[in-house]
């Protein structure tokens, strides 16, 4: 049986409510004070806007507006059927920016989250005044890892499943690929139940899976078009904003080896963490320390 979109909003300190953006109704959950400096922070996936519930109450108790929004096709948030491109999501970021009332953010990204918000501090650099990586390399630098590192391609090949039609969105649908993926790529005891349990339900939601599957579909095919190969070129000049960027070593999706040389793209200043007995999750593993990290990184 589908889930409602109400499986998504779960109760806590955070508010919640839908916002406007790009033409796309997004909801999302935001603590702290409305004119306190954003920190806009983008999920990856398989999850939702709760997979940021730690830091949502930490740095809106520092005095930042944290907002945490479903992105485009997820949980609460719209689901149209297009607009799952590199161009059109970070453009949605950017409209979230202005729409939450502010000139600029703090953009915070976790696994495809990551990809938005270097994509965001390269196509709309007026927006980002700093950036939080977590899990994943700049996109070039993946590129790079992907066609010369046999171990993160093997680690990647659910990439390749992906790009078949409508089994995926099955698997993603049933749970059990959810849980699977989740328990691969994070650290020991990783999930916990209610993880599993929300993630699971996030997906089953209606279009949702299919949603999420296009984001991997576009960068796919996007390697053959001329729209993809312009973006690679544009990412290619790097981002002016200061990075933070924080990664698991025992990240089972992402390689260690693959996140050294994202620095070299980050020329407002970059700081790598690769936390110890951490996997795919860190901001859900060590959810107070990664909190602390971005805090500090927001004040400096």
């Amino acid at each position: 049986m589908a889930v409602e979109q109400s499986a998504v909003l779960v109760d806590g300190p955070w508010r919640h409510r839908d916002v406007t953006a790009s033409g796309v109704r997004f909801h999302v959950a935001e603590h702290g004070p409305a004119d306190g400096p954003l920190v806009l922070l983008l999920h990856g996936f398989p999850e939702f806007w709760w997979s940021w519930r730690h830091q949502l109450v930490a740095l809106g108790e520092a005095g930042f507006h944290a907002v945490a929004p479903d992105l485009r096709g997820y949980g609460a948030t719209d689901k149209p059927p297009r607009g799952y491109d590199a161009y059109t999501l970070s453009a949605d970021v950017a409209g979230l920016v202005r729409a939450l009332g502010h000139p600029d953010a703090y953009l915070v990204g976790h696994d495809w989250g990551g990809v938005l918000a270097w994509a965001t501090a390269t196509l709309h650099p007026q927006v980002v005044n700093r950036l939080g990586i977590v899990s994943i390399p700049h996109p070039l630098r993946m590129g790079e890892a992907l066609r010369s590192d046999l171990h993160q391609l093997r680690m990647s090949a659910y990439i390749g499943f992906f790009q078949t039609p409508k089994l995926p969105e099955r698997k993603l649908r049933e749970g059990a690929l959810v849980t699977e993926l989740l328990t691969r790529w994070g650290g020991p005891g990783f999930p916990d139940a209610e993880t599993d349990a929300r993630c699971r339900e996030a997906l089953a939601i209606p279009a949702a899976a299919h949603c999420a599957l296009e984001y991997y579909r576009w960068a796919f095919r996007s390697q053959v078009r001329p729209s993809g190969r312009r973006y690679l070129r544009l990412l290619a000049d790097g981002v002016q904003a200061p990075v933070l960027h924080v990664h698991g070593a025992l990240d089972g999706c992402v390689r260690t080896e693959t996140v050294h040389g994202s620095g070299a793209y980050a020329h407002g200043g970059y700081t790598l963490h690769v936390l110890d007995g951490v996997g795919h999750f860190p901001h859900q593993e060590a959810p107070e320390l990664v909190s602390e990290l971005l805090g500090e990184h927001a004040r400096a």
